[in-house]
């Protein structure tokens, strides 16, 4: 007689593989959950080494910029003290044509011409004075225009007044100049100094 199994084995077989599957599933859960906890501990780790390193460039560029600044300030003042000693040195080499220029104006001064102001701003010369007559004026302003340390003689104002009292008539004038560094005068100089 042929054997006849009732009990129910599909259910069981189906049990089985439900419950395999399952664990199969519970499994690549988990070694999900681990690759996700690694793949995170890691770019974690290589998030913070960035960070450091961007910190550290970030400090190392601070740093630089306050190098910048104060080399930046020192060239700042060091073009301070070149115009200062530029200023300086314009100075000491226009020192000794001042006496130059006075003694040119002592040359060029004829006769019944008397100055009672000179003002000097920068190469411009302003001589106001007073004069006898316009000739003694037309006479000052060519001898400047001869002269080694000025030129350009520019008249600006001639005002004739009488003088009450003496009734002399008397030009009062106003004549701007250049000043000159003189060659001429400076080669003599160095010849001298020789």
């Amino acid at each position: 007689m042929p054997r006849i199994n009732l009990l129910p084995w599909r259910d069981e077989l189906r049990t089985e593989r439900r419950n395999q599957f399952f664990a199969a599933m519970g499994a690549a859960a988990a070694v999900a959950a681990l690759l996700i906890l690694v793949g995170n501990l890691t770019f974690g780790s290589f998030i913070g080494h960035q960070q450091d390193r961007n910190q550290l460039l970030q400090s190392e560029i601070d740093l630089l910029n306050i190098k910048i600044k104060e080399i930046l300030d020192l060239e700042d003042h060091k073009e301070r003290l070149l115009a200062r000693m530029e200023i300086i040195e314009q100075l000491q080499r226009s020192r000794p044509s001042i006496v130059h220029i006075f003694e040119e104006l002592v040359t060029a001064l004829p006769d019944g011409v008397f100055l009672t102001k000179i003002k000097q701003n920068n190469t411009r010369l302003e001589i106001v004075g007073t004069a006898e007559s316009n000739t003694r004026v037309s006479a000052l302003m060519r001898n400047i225009d001869k002269s080694e340390w000025l030129s350009s003689p520019d008249l600006e104002v001639v005002e004739v007044k009488t003088a009450t009292g003496s009734g002399r008539r008397a030009s009062e004038f106003t004549v701007y100049a250049k000043t000159l560094t003189s060659k001429k005068s400076d080669q003599k100089e160095g010849e001298e100094s020789e």
